[in-house]
């Protein structure tokens, strides 16, 4: 909470001092559009993603079962976890970086900086280091996902799209799925057995792009946009 804190006022400081504006052009302030945007990305994230865990079981021997030693703490811990990690990485690569980024460079330009920075950062955050195939996967996976999030920042001035699909991912891959550094969480594979040979890629390939194609007609569809109303 603390690191969130340092991140506020650092990012009040790059804005007051570099763009002679405040945090306020972060999109912190509450409308009907954003709140949407929020709940939309939460879904949009959470559909993609359990699609994704239950194909990994759909096709072999395998299938998800409910952990029984998960506890009412555990989960409250858990979210907390999940909830303080996306608040910090969007203020750090979708808060006044980016903002200032997009104002100096454009949206693009500044969008591909963002996921490029966000795919380099998850080395760090998989000790990926020394395992170039793992580095490559990391940063080629993390990398789009990065891009989406910045491009929904860039296409409605607001966090609150971005969070709510970094939150929804996370939630869903990391305490039902138990796929993250949390360990064994709500939903556990009941045994070792796990996809191969052409299934293993498409699934795979879905877990990538499933999601940018959920946010792409979002966008196209709903005509999501810079707004405050």
């Amino acid at each position: 909470m603390i690191g969130i804190i340092i991140e506020l006022i650092i990012s009040w400081i790059l804005l007051k001092f570099i763009e002679k504006k405040n945090l306020s052009v972060l999109g912190f302030k509450v409308f009907a559009s954003r709140l949407n945007n929020l709940g939309t990305g939460f879904l949009l994230a959470a559909v993609a993603c359990s699609l994704y865990h239950v194909m990994t079981t759909s096709f072999i021997d395998n299938t998800w079962v409910i952990n029984k030693e998960m506890t009412v703490q555990k989960i409250l811990a858990g979210i907390w976890w999940v909830l303080k990690s996306v608040v910090f990485e969007e203020l750090l690569f979708r808060g006044a970086l980016l903002y200032i980024a997009i104002q100096k460079l454009g949206d693009k330009k500044a969008c591909i900086l963002s996921a490029i920075c966000f795919g380099f950062y998850h080395w760090f955050s998989y000790n990926a280091f020394g395992n170039p195939v793992q580095m490559g996967i990391i940063f080629f996976m993390t990398g789009i996902f990065g891009y989406v999030l910045a491009i929904s920042f860039a296409k409605t001035q607001s966090l609150y799209l971005p969070i709510g699909l970094h939150l929804g991912w996370n939630l869903f891959n990391i305490l039902v799925f138990s796929n993250g550094p949390l360990g064994k969480q709500f939903l556990m594979k009941a045994n070792d057995h796990h996809l191969e040979g052409i299934i293993s890629l498409i699934v795979f390939l879905f877990q990538i792009f499933a999601l940018p194609a959920l946010v792409y007609g979002y966008f196209r569809f709903f005509k999501v946009c810079r707004s405050n109303d």
